[in-house]
């Protein structure tokens, strides 16, 4: 498994960033397409965008209170 996808998805899990963020960070970091539109929410959305880009620098913005 790849060290940067386990530290960064564990990293999010603990800091308790919203479970649709992390499903599409990890969807979009592994290349899957995207939920169907009926299914698409604001932050699985940009968790994909995240993902595709690799991007660990946006997840605080989805932390649940």
């Amino acid at each position: 498994m790849n060290q940067f996808y386990y530290d960064a998805v564990t990293k999010m899990e603990q800091a308790g960033v919203a479970d649709e963020y992390i499903q599409g960070w990890q969807c979009g970091f592994l290349q899957n397409p995207k939920r169907e539109d009926q299914r698409l929410t604001e932050p699985y959305e940009a968790g994909y965008a995240d993902g595709e880009e690799k991007n660990v620098d946006n997840f605080a913005d989805w932390v649940q209170d």
